[in-house]
């Protein structure tokens, strides 16, 4: 009996540039696993519940709804409770259950280039995948603060309020918004680059351009920089494993 063809989708809004369709599609072909892999892309949330039902072995989850989505699962794993974001669905005896593997993707990515001056960090952005930013680096034992158009809170500053010693100070910078992403690839970060140096470590989780205007400028002051590619693939490898576990 022919084995029955698994399905996984990537739910997400604007997904035509996504990299996770291509990546997972040319996993199943390269291995020859009988599954294919779509984008699920949703106006609204509020359709997330037809979705669940349509019989996924599992899903991945991205901008904008990695935080709304949790209320329409039945359970959340240990990290994706303390993280507040799911990026990776599992589908197991009639529930599903939220993860988040960008924490593992993260992690992998900065271990290398994570050193003992780098004790502050600015996290441009603050939705779900600067969540999963910031417990790494927390866990590393670095202080946080976040860069939002809308701030709240005392470790919130609005893009007006950056200035010389938050850039000087925060050895650490990671851009968590699309700004810059294909097919946008003039915007950039508002940053006051010229008080970034050799001892910066500029993070762009954008992969599409390989090198945005941020990391570009960021780059040009000596600064270390990484996109967001090798984070990508260590997500994804995580999630394999755990809708295969």
């Amino acid at each position: 009996m022919e084995e029955t063809r698994k399905k996984y989708g990537l739910i997400g809004k604007n997904l035509e540039h996504s990299f996770s369709k291509a990546y997972f599609n040319e996993k199943f072909e390269v291995n020859g696993i009988n599954a294919s892999y779509e984008n699920l892309s949703l106006e609204s949330i509020d359709a997330i519940s037809e979705v669940l039902k349509q019989n996924y072995s599992g899903c991945n989850v991205t901008i904008p709804y990695k935080e709304a989505i949790i209320p329409y699962l039945d359970e959340l794993s240990d990290e994706a409770k303390q993280v507040g974001a799911v990026n990776t669905i599992e589908f197991k005896d009639g529930k599903t259950i939220g993860h988040n593997t960008d924490v593992f993707g993260f992690k992998q990515m900065i271990k290398p280039f994570f050193k003992s001056h780098h004790e502050r960090a600015m996290i441009i952005g603050t939705g779900g995948a600067a969540k999963a930013v910031a417990f790494v680096l927390e866990n590393l034992g670095a202080n946080i603060i976040y860069v939002s158009r809308n701030p709240e809170g005392d470790n919130e500053f609005g893009y007006d309020e950056i200035n010389e010693n938050m850039v000087k100070f925060n050895g650490v910078i990671v851009n968590t918004t699309p700004v810059g992403m294909y097919p946008n690839v003039g915007q950039e970060v508002a940053l006051p680059y010229e008080f970034m140096n050799e001892k910066h470590l500029a993070i762009d989780l954008i992969y599409n351009p390989t090198e945005t205007v941020f990391l570009k400028k960021a780059k040009a002051q000596g600064s270390w920089v990484l996109n967001g590619l090798t984070m990508l693939h260590q997500q994804a490898e995580k999630a394999w494993g755990i809708w295969n576990k």
